[in-house]
């Protein structure tokens, strides 16, 4: 017997078990993925998932890298990639049309675990969900994802948690989908969500308000207004205008609700904030649409550091599952770094993760050569 033969899975790096901890809970629980034939999955959905994040946490930039380091790579072939390991055309087939229903399961979970584990901040201004879109760079081949002529993009629409600073909606459309109809769907009942010029509807400022759901927007400064009452304001404060409106044209595209409308100069430019949110102050209100910012901090980092928008598939499907597997990375890097750090999401915390993952590893490997040399010279020592 070849007492050198012992499986790697002896390998547990306590760093990579503490980070994908949160998981645990959820996969009970989750939607079971059942083989569409007789033969066995080649990649149970754990499986799947565990792939997909350690291709964001790694920062790989392509499936056929992913797939190499699941050949070759110590840690990816024993703790992450399936038994038996997995083929390029199989993982591809899997991506694009396996676990869209799981993963938005486990990432709806995930998203109620971080908002109970991470700190709420500006609690004092409500619950504060920042929507925004973000285009994603297609080829050509995604016929579905119409942009423009000569090129291909799709889009996602996110709801932000301002408060925890996390991602907790997605919508995916093509390049072309419009903004405005999917915020009604990313906010809930008392939820304020926080919106740049783009998403100005006056008829969905009053369905918002039906639905006691609430809207900080700023709005086109040349926007027809019927002043209703105006507030005064301090002329030594750069809010220069808070009054109850109503928004449009008589008759054209009126709001059929008052709402309020606060005016406030910053480096020189004007903005123009519409809202249904009596209960704050002006320069709370202020702050408030200030707060936007946060999604695209969030945009940039996302993209820069996960490489979410490398694209392993190309459907509609397949992206959609590559998407909501970042979000999750996303969210278990935010519990993680709030645990063992008392900190947002940093880069260095997350290179200073895989590089103790990969410590750990070693030393593991290290204490398995040593048993078993321990091992090998008991037995001679044995025989003599």
């Amino acid at each position: 017997m070849d007492i050198f033969n012992i499986p790697k899975k002896n390998f547990n790096p306590q760093s990579h078990a503490r980070f994908l901890k949160p998981l645990q809970k959820i996969f009970p629980d989750t939607p079971q993925l059942k083989s569409r034939g007789h033969r066995p999955l080649k990649m149970t959905f754990e499986d799947q998932l565990h792939a997909l994040i350690f291709f964001h946490l790694q920062e790989h930039e392509s499936a056929r890298d992913l797939i190499q380091h699941l050949k070759e790579d110590d840690f990816a072939k024993e703790c992450v990639a399936p038994d038996g390991g997995i083929s390029r055309s199989s993982f591809s087939e899997i991506i694009n049309s396996r676990g869209l229903e799981q993963l938005e399961y486990v990432f709806q979970a995930l998203c109620s675990q971080a908002q109970n584990a991470l700190p709420s901040n500006y609690s004092d201004l409500g619950e504060l969900v920042s929507i925004d879109g973000s285009l994603i760079d297609a080829v050509l081949s995604m016929y579905w994802a119409d942009y423009r002529k000569g090129a291909k993009k799709a889009k996602g629409h996110f709801g932000f948690d301002v408060n925890r600073k996390i991602p907790i909606k997605i919508h995916l459309t093509n390049g072309n989908g419009a903004e405005r109809p999917f915020v009604r769907s990313i906010l809930t009942k008392g939820q304020t969500g926080i919106m740049d010029r783009g998403y100005q509807s006056h008829k969905d400022f009053d369905l918002l308000q039906d639905e006691k759901k609430h809207f900080v927007c700023r709005i086109k400064a040349k926007t027809t207004r019927t002043i209703i009452k105006e507030q005064p304001v301090d002329p030594d404060s750069y809010i220069f205008y808070d009054a109850v409106v109503l928004l449009g044209t008589p008759g054209v595209n009126q709001t059929r609700k008052p709402v309020r409308l606060v005016g406030y100069k910053i480096a020189g430019v004007k903005y123009f904030v519409a809202t249904d949110r009596y209960d704050l102050t002006a320069e709370q209100v202020a702050t408030v649409y200030k707060l936007r910012w946060d999604i695209e901090t969030f945009f940039k980092w996302w993209k820069k550091h996960l490489k979410v928008y490398h694209l392993i598939a190309h459907s509609r499907y397949g992206l959609m599952v590559q998407i909501l597997a970042g979000l999750i990375t996303y969210l278990l890097m935010a519990i993680y770094c709030h645990e063992q750090f008392n900190e947002p999401v940093l880069i260095k915390r997350i290179r200073q993760l895989r590089n103790t993952i990969q410590n750990e590893l070693r030393t593991d490997e290290k204490n398995v050569w040593s048993n078993n040399l321990i091992i090998k010279e008991q037995m001679l020592y044995a025989k003599t």
